[in-house]
């Protein structure tokens, strides 16, 4: 690679190893849904972020294929972007403002195969399921 400017690629999943190698004691500090306030680690993000790559290999998820996101800014939404993203597959993250049925069309659209979505937005969730058709293709919701 002579001539570029970096010696490797630019990958998420190097920034997340980057941020765990030379700041894993920096604290993360985010309000949670619930009310509180979480706080961890950059190596404790790292170390989940881990954990959802693998989660999502379980569910035989191929690289690029699409989870769908309906999640508050937080921590949690952080470890899927890491998770998702670092691992090659597609983090497709979804306007909880849209109706319902536009919900059910971008997520129809984008032949997402995993929804993860914090627990305010069950209602919404619930009201896209029915016309969600990749439901009967190995959708699955996770929260």
């Amino acid at each position: 690679m002579n001539g570029l400017m970096q010696d490797r690629p630019l990958l998420i999943s190097h920034l997340i190893d980057f941020a765990e190698r030379h700041n894993g004691s920096t604290e993360i500090v985010s309000r949670r849904v619930e009310g509180d306030i979480h706080r961890s680690t950059w190596a404790e993000c790292a170390k989940r972020a881990r954990r959802v790559a693998h989660a999502l290999g379980s569910e035989r998820l191929q690289r690029a294929e699409r989870v769908a996101t309906l999640a508050w800014n937080g921590y949690r939404h952080l470890e899927l972007y890491y998770g998702v993203s670092g691992s090659g597959r597609v983090l497709h993250t979804l306007n909880p403002r849209l109706h319902p049925d536009q919900t059910a069309w971008i997520v129809n659209h984008a032949e997402d195969r995993i929804l993860c979505f914090d627990l305010s937005f069950l209602p919404l969730v619930q009201a896209i399921t029915p016309d969600a058709a990749p439901l009967g293709s190995g959708w699955r919701c996770a929260t």
